[in-house]
């Protein structure tokens, strides 16, 4: 391996741009060496714009390496008479930074929808529960204003799924008198729940 390569220090071309370029070049052909002059070069740079954007030092840490790798990979894309290496760097930078930003605020709104669908599920089926009481407790206290015929009546009818003549063999009544104390006891269970026909 050839030895590092001091930036801006005894390289032909003078100016720092020009010295980046020529390392950009080097990196472009693999040379790890000139890397980590480009490396050292512009890392703080290129932590610095992330930061600014990201906002959480952890994340940007990890922006500015896949930046840093991306300068590797990408290094024969770079064009000279487009700018300088430390603006391409800086451009790469400020995209990968955004798209992190953009990354994290569409999983914090999945998250957020995902919760507010747990929510109302639970809250639809706590709500299903409390109406199927208030139903039961509304239904109880209907058949507590029937008389105790009609009411006998209904239970063994719609509780016990007995037919109107099991009902009336189970009351020992004649089944027209059942047919005609189930109706009428419907008929109050009907207004008293509030039902409407």
């Amino acid at each position: 391996m050839s030895q590092p390569i001091p930036f801006a220090a005894g390289r032909p071309g003078g100016s720092g741009r020009n010295d980046l370029g020529e390392v950009m070049q080097l990196v472009a052909r693999g040379d790890k060496d000139a890397f980590s002059v480009l490396y050292d070069a512009l890392a703080p740079m290129v932590f610095g714009i992330v930061l600014k954007v990201v906002r959480d030092r952890a994340q940007s840490e990890e922006v500015a390496q896949e930046v840093m790798i991306d300068l590797w990979r990408q290094a024969a894309r770079y064009r000279s008479d487009a700018g300088s290496v430390a603006t391409w760097a800086s451009m790469i930078a400020h995209r990968r930074a955004v798209d992190r930003v953009r990354s994290a605020q569409a999983s914090a709104h999945r998250e957020q929808a995902q919760a507010a669908r747990e929510h109302t599920t639970a809250f639809d089926e706590v709500a299903e529960r409390v109406e199927t009481r208030l139903d039961s407790e509304q239904v109880r206290r209907c058949l507590k204003g029937l008389t105790e015929v009609q009411r006998q009546a209904v239970t063994l009818a719609y509780y016990q799924g007995l037919t109107y003549r099991e009902v009336a063999e189970a009351l020992q009544t004649p089944l027209p008198t059942i047919k005609t104390r189930m109706r009428d006891g419907l008929i109050r269970l009907r207004d008293c729940m509030g039902v409407t026909t």
